[in-house]
C-alpha cells in the first residue's frame, strides 16, 4: 500500500509522500486548528472549516494515513489532535516562508511601477 511507510524507499520520496498528505488547503486547515487547540472534536472541525461532515471525514482519513494526526474516541465523539507537535512548526515554517516570500513580490511589483513603461524609454533616451 502506497501511504504505508517505505523504510527502504529514499527520504526524499518519504517526505514527497508526506507532502502530499498536506496538499490540499482543507487539511491545511484541519491541521490549523489542531495547531490552536491540543484535541478538537469533528463538530468542532467541520464548524471550523465549514465543510461538509462527509468531506471532513475523508480528509481526516487522508491525514491519519500520512500519520499527522491521531484520532480519541471519547463516548460518542471523536476528537483529533496533533500526531507530532513538529507538523504544527512545519506549517509555522510554511506560514514564515510564504510571507517572506508575499514581501518580496510585493516590493517586486512595487519597484517594477516605478520603472518606465516599455518603448517609453528615458529622458536620456530621447
Amino acid at each position: 500500500m502506497e501511504d504505508q511507510p517505505n523504510f527502504h524507499a529514499p527520504l526524499y520520496e518519504v517526505k514527497a509522500n508526506l507532502f502530499k498528505g498536506l496538499a490540499h488547503p482543507v487539511r491545511i486547515r484541519i491541521l490549523e486548528l489542531l495547531a490552536e487547540s491540543p484535541t478538537v472534536s469533528v463538530t468542532d472541525l467541520i464548524a471550523g472549516t465549514g465543510q461538509e461532515a462527509s468531506n471532513i471525514s475523508q480528509h481526516l482519513a487522508v491525514l491519519r494515513r500520512h500519520h499527522l494526526v491521531v484520532a480519541e474516541r471519547r463516548g460518542l465523539k471523536v476528537f483529533y489532535s496533533l500526531a507530532y507537535p513538529q507538523v504544527a512548526e512545519l506549517l509555522a515554517v510554511a506560514r514564515s516562508f510564504l510571507a517572506e516570500v508575499l514581501a518580496t513580490t510585493r516590493n517586486n511589483l512595487e519597484l517594477s511601477m516605478t520603472l518606465p513603461s516599455a518603448g517609453q524609454g528615458t529622458e536620456a533616451d530621447r
